[in-house]
């Protein structure tokens, strides 16, 4: 019992540490981590030439900075020659940093390895990973904790270092956690079998022993998920902890040669052990506290602003526009849609179904150019969940719910209005539109266009859609928790949003910082992995005129999608036989919608196809013709051209 006792007392003890001592462990660490990185850089100085991964002409233009004293800077640094000084330099320096000594003029050495690797990183773009913003993060923190001769000063950027190295972990861990990858066991061996991170031994070892990985996995989950529990029970945990992430660290440098991170994070866990340690230690006698309640101050602040600007954002993601209306579909959902165009004649209405994770806003670009170039009636709405639209029905969901759905949209626009109805759908929505299209009196449909559209079979037959979608799922459902928990005020804004109307950028931008779009996108879509792979059928027929519009940077890179829109297209056989693909040129899956250019492109081709079939009229005058000129004018392929190039 003495043993086990003894033993117990030394693994369930606090870790005694002087600032000093802490201090002294961390920047040596850290040393080793600038130094191993500065020697792969040199020892991979190929990767510097003219066409190499960190060739500087090539990567300047990726580098998006403003400022032309920085811009002149970075190309200084740009030069070979510089480069390899600066990073002869680092190693140099953080040998020096690694030999006994406890003066002040090591913060000096701290800083000078910080700025370096800060002025270094944008020009290694290939081969810098977590590591070196942790050494980063390490290096000015204790440099100027070296240098300042003020003890609350210190123990404050200790502190400093100390909680980063928590929400560095704990949010690693409960972000795996809403994956299901990690909890059911996938992500082991699905890493292991990659080229970059993989391992072939490991990777066979978790086939053959399933339980035994999946344990591991939830050590390494618990481990990062309850780290903060260092500082529970006066620091009786802090060697467990620390223990167990070193030992991740170090099996991670082996496994998936992740060799600097062995150095780089445990350089942050003397700060933790100096930070956990009771104050009835006389190493942490003199320690000054006052950093954490600060932060929990700020964070409390921080997360009242954040709530009042998500409760913000939610009114208005809610509000919909002056013109939105609400009905209630079957299942009990309201759906909020807006109308617009022409409100009377002979000429379609034209109802709009967006894509995943996708707003109504979207249409932006083509609905006005159909309002201001043709008599149609528009309809955009938010399918349930999205925008202002609500989803109340309490049966699992299935994609027929928002068929149907669709299907009672199109009953009350066509019973409100005698006129026919074309659907006009992106992505997902088209499918929802191909199958609404299936349940519609053909009388109430003059046909159905699709902008880059999903095809039920295509995870079986596009290799390249099955393996992009099988991360979707953790992405979505990731967005969904994190907005929900308030970090919608830290969301960057999207690059296409400003490609959009200015009209429309901010309500979108409400809709994509709010969790319920990222629910609802998550919902779809597991409904769209399980459907979509166990699909059988045979596609059917559809008695009315269909219009494919694929974008090209889609079908460049997987011609079997190509194959498949061309199947789409055959599904319509109306009285003439009218089916038809285009691609446009230079689109890519979103842009066809947000870029000007190509939303323009594709909405001349939609009206060329509404003047063959429906006999709209183009400013007051058939322009019917124009189709035959499009080809030239405007760069969209033909269903021959592209054909024969498959």
């Amino acid at each position: 019992m003495k043993l086990v006792r003894k033993i117990s007392s030394a693994v369930f003890s606090p870790i005694p540490l002087t600032r000093d001592r802490a201090l002294g462990i961390s920047e040596r660490l850290v040393a080793a981590t600038t130094l191993t990185s500065s020697l792969e850089y040199l020892s991979q100085r190929r990767h510097l030439d003219k066409g190499g991964l960190n060739d500087w002409d090539i990567m300047r233009s990726e580098e998006a900075v403003n400022n032309p004293l920085f811009r002149s800077v970075l190309d200084v640094i740009g030069r070979r020659k510089v480069t390899l000084g600066l990073q002869t330099a680092r190693a140099a320096l953080s040998v020096a940093m690694m030999l006994p000594g406890n003066s002040r003029w090591r913060g000096a050495g701290n800083l000078a390895l910080g700025g370096m690797t800060a002025i270094l990183y944008p020009r290694h773009r290939f081969g810098t990973d977590g590591s070196d913003q942790v050494s980063l993060l390490v290096q000015t923190a204790a440099g100027a904790a070296r240098l300042s001769t003020s003890t609350q000063t210190r123990d404050a950027l200790l502190w400093y270092i100390a909680i980063q190295a928590n929400l560095s972990y704990a949010a690693s861990g409960w972000v795996k956690l809403l994956g299901d990858k990690w909890r059911n066991g996938e992500a082991l061996p699905g890493v292991m079998r990659t080229k970059t991170y993989g391992f072939e031994k490991v990777y066979r070892w978790a086939k053959q022993h399933p339980r035994a990985s999946r344990y591991a996995q939830h050590a390494v989950l618990a481990m990062e998920c309850l780290f903060p529990l260092v500082y529970i029970g006066s620091g009786r945990l802090v060697r467990p902890f620390l223990a167990s992430a070193a030992s991740f660290h170090v099996v991670n440098g082996f496994v998936m040669g992740l060799g600097r991170f062995m150095t780089a994070f445990p350089s942050m866990h003397p700060f933790v052990a100096y930070t956990a340690m009771p104050k009835s230690l006389p190493e942490a006698a003199d320690r000054d506290d006052r950093l954490v309640r600060t932060a929990l101050t700020v964070l409390a602040g921080a997360i009242a602003y954040s709530g009042a600007v998500a409760a913000q954002k939610r009114m208005k993601t809610l509000q919909g526009w002056d013109t939105s209306r609400i009905i209630t579909t079957r299942h009990g959902n309201q759906l909020q849609f807006e109308s617009g165009g022409t409100h009377d004649g002979d000429s379609p209405i034209l109802l709009f179904c967006t894509g995943l994770a996708s707003t109504s806003e979207h249409f932006a670009w083509i609905s006005e150019k159909m309002i201001t170039e043709t008599d149609c009636g528009l309809i955009v709405y938010a399918r349930a969940g999205y925008a202002g639209s609500q989803r109340y029905c309490r049966r699992d969901y299935i994609l027929q719910e928002s068929v149907d759905d669709l299907v009672d949209l199109i009953h009350t626009v066509t019973a409100l209005n005698d006129r026919k109805v074309v659907l006009v759908g992106h992505s997902l929505g088209g499918e929802f539109a191909r199958r609404a299209a299936g349940q519609v009196a053909p009388e109430r449909l003059a046909g159905v266009v699709y902008l880059d559209p999903s095809h039920p079979a295509e995870f079986q037959r596009s290799e390249a859609q099955s393996l992009g979608a099988r991360n979707l799922q953790g992405a979505l459902t990731t967005a969904a928790w994190a907005l929900r928990l308030g970090t919608g005020v830290l969301m960057s804004r999207p690059r296409w949003l400003d490609s959009l109307p200015l009209a429309y950028r901010d309500k979108v931008y409400a809709q994509y910082s709010d969790a319920r779009l990222w629910r609802a996108a998550a919902r779809e879509w597991r409904a769209v992995e399980k459907e979509f792979r166990e699909y059988d059928a045979e596609m059917p027929a559809l008695k009315i005129p269909g219009l494919v519009l694929a974008a090209q940077n889609t079908v460049d890179r997987d011609p079997e999608q190509l194959l498949m829109y061309h199947e789409l297209a055959k599904s319509h056989q109306d009285a003439s036989g009218s089916h038809e693909v285009s691609v446009i040129e230079g689109a890519d899956h979103d842009s066809i919608l947000t870029n000007a250019r190509h939303a323009h492109l594709a909405a001349a081709r939609i009206i060329a196809f509404l003047q063959e079939h429906c006999g709209i009229h183009v400013g007051g005058v058939d322009h019917s013709a124009d189709a035959e000129s499009l080809a030239e004018d405007a760069p969209a392929k033909t269903l021959e051209s592209e054909e024969a190039q498959v």
